[in-house]
């Protein structure tokens, strides 16, 4: 599972950047950088861009993972070079982004939009799995997430619009109740489509402020 994202535009990177003329570049070892979208690779060629924007870069580095508590220690290490930066340039997701903010009184900005969670599909290829719905279905859809690969995400069966399998939204992609039903015919559990799913849950997702769980410890 990896959190997905892609680079912003440099244009809303520079004009973040606008009021500083010293920033400091922070790389992500893990899903940035398997994304190509903000591994040492991708640091470097920001560094380029930064300084021929008249940016005076003060250091970079990829911390292993930078949405981890060991992003404080990282910051220490790096101190001599991140402190006479104004501003922190953060090649991560948003987690990642917030993370250094908690470590950092220096101002923070995100250079990547995070997208979704998802897998690899193919090489290249990622596709969203999880809408972090705080209401999983997937005991009664066979493990395939209608809300998330439904273009509709409809909870009830299929809107009838399919053809050959295939979404009407987009001819490209599977038609999910189509796989839904297919696999519970194949586990023998097509009854399971005779009860009605109750309207979204929406109270449980992004919603009403940061979502939090209490766990027994």
């Amino acid at each position: 599972m990896l959190t997905v994202t892609e680079q912003k535009p440099l244009e809303e990177i520079t004009k973040f950047l606008e009021p500083y003329k010293k920033v400091y570049i922070i790389g992500c070892g893990t899903c940035p950088t398997m994304l190509h979208t903000g591994g040492k690779t991708e640091v470097i060629e920001m560094k380029k861009k930064l300084e021929a924007a008249g940016k005076e870069v003060t250091g970079w580095m990829v911390i292993p993972t930078v949405c981890d508590t060991l992003t404080k220690d990282a910051l220490v290490e790096e101190k001599k070079c991140v402190d006479p930066a104004e501003a922190l340039l953060i090649m991560s997701c948003a987690f990642g982004v917030q993370t250094v903010g908690l470590y950092s009184g220096k101002a923070v900005y995100p250079a990547l939009n995070t997208m979704f969670m998802g897998r690899e599909e193919s090489p290249g290829v990622f596709a969203e799995v999880c809408a972090q719905c705080g209401s999983c279905r997937l005991g009664r859809t066979a493990a395939i997430c209608p809300l998330v690969r439904c273009a509709k995400s409809l909870q009830n069966g299929p809107c009838g619009g399919s053809v050959g399998g295939k979404c009407e939204v987009d001819p490209n992609t599977p038609c999910a109740w189509q796989l839904i039903i297919d696999r519970l015919a194949a586990l023998g559990e097509l009854e399971k489509l005779e009860d009605i799913e109750p309207p979204q849950d929406w109270g449980k997702s992004h919603s009403g402020g940061p979502r939090r769980i209490k766990v027994e410890v």
